[in-house]
């Protein structure tokens, strides 16, 4: 009897051992299951922000589009700025012409060259950069078709000029020999949109201003403080420019960069910057370029992180 009650005892712990063991099986697939739920409803709640941001911005470029081009061309805003409520969200949506940045693949040398002065180059090295921005966008000449490639090819580097238009303002971190400091400060002022050789001075940030040809620091400083109050015509520009008043210009162009900050309700926040052009065709507008955040872009290239 007492040998029958011990087998029935330890048959008992076999059966009580597997069983402990599924159930710590199954509470770890449930905490796994957990774990899993939880990740994958915030990648949606993620993925659903994001595209809720796409929507919200795409809503600010169409109202952008319509403010510019339900004015004539003339009487269009230079800037801008307004705000909506849509879809849970607040969207803060703010403008401006492309003409008030340096335009990479059109502006002269001698701005190109007092630009990067301004930003804190040397008279010599500045003129330099000057010569390789040219020398990148200008097509191989029959004379000298390996000029500006030799010099790319003798400096051991990869690259080699494009010998066309500037696709992107990125592209100025491979032109031979600019110090990536001196891009990066340059990046908030240049554009490959504009289209012009000429900026408008009445929106142009001051150190775009100072790259005109002719200008000097009294003049920049009487400009400066009197611009709120100039009228947009091309005399009033020229008499408050002087001698600087040939690289300015008071059309406000077809290329526009919007910036879209967007505040969701639940606390998220999203910034785009786009440009957009005006080309009256069957679209109110055509995206030139979309950037998301682009102040972490920014941040992450000082600190060297930039992907």
């Amino acid at each position: 009897m007492r040998g029958h009650i011990e087998a029935e005892h330890r048959e008992g712990g076999f059966i009580i051992i597997p069983v402990l063991w599924l159930l710590l099986t199954l509470a770890s697939l449930a905490g796994i299951l957990t774990v899993y739920l939880v990740n994958t409803a915030a990648a949606l709640s993620l993925d659903d922000d994001h595209l809720r941001s796409a929507a919200l911005v795409s809503a600010g470029l169409e109202l952008t589009a319509y403010e510019l081009t339900s004015a004539a061309k003339p009487l269009r805003p230079p800037t801008g700025s307004f705000s909506f409520r849509l879809d849970h969200a607040r969207v803060s949506v703010g403008f401006r012409s492309e003409a008030a940045r340096i335009d990479l693949n059109h502006a002269p040398k001698e701005m190109l060259a007092n630009f990067f002065q301004v930003l804190g180059a040397r008279a010599d090295d500045a003129s330099g950069y000057a010569d390789r921005i040219v020398g990148w966008r200008t097509p191989p000449s029959d004379d000298a078709p390996e000029a500006e490639s030799s010099l790319y090819r003798a400096a051991g580097v990869d690259q080699m000029p494009r010998g066309a238009a500037f696709a992107n303002v990125e592209e100025l971190r491979l032109v031979l020999n600019l110090p990536p400091a001196l891009v990066d400060r340059a990046m908030p002022f240049v554009t490959v949109f504009s289209g012009r050789r000429e900026i408008d001075a009445l929106e142009a940030a001051p150190e775009v201003v100072a790259s005109l040809a002719g200008m000097t620091q009294d003049l920049l400083k009487a400009f400066l403080e009197q611009r709120a109050t100039l009228h947009r015509d091309a005399r009033t520009i020229a008499s408050a420019l002087g001698p600087a008043h040939a690289g300015a210009t008071i059309e406000v162009g077809d290329s526009v960069r919007v910036r879209t900050v967007i505040a969701f309700d639940n606390g998220r926040q999203a910034t785009t910057e786009a440009v957009i052009l005006l080309d009256g065709g069957d679209d109110p507008y055509r995206i030139l370029s979309w950037r998301d955040d682009p102040e972490a872009t920014a941040v992450r290239r000082q600190y060297g992180k930039a992907q």
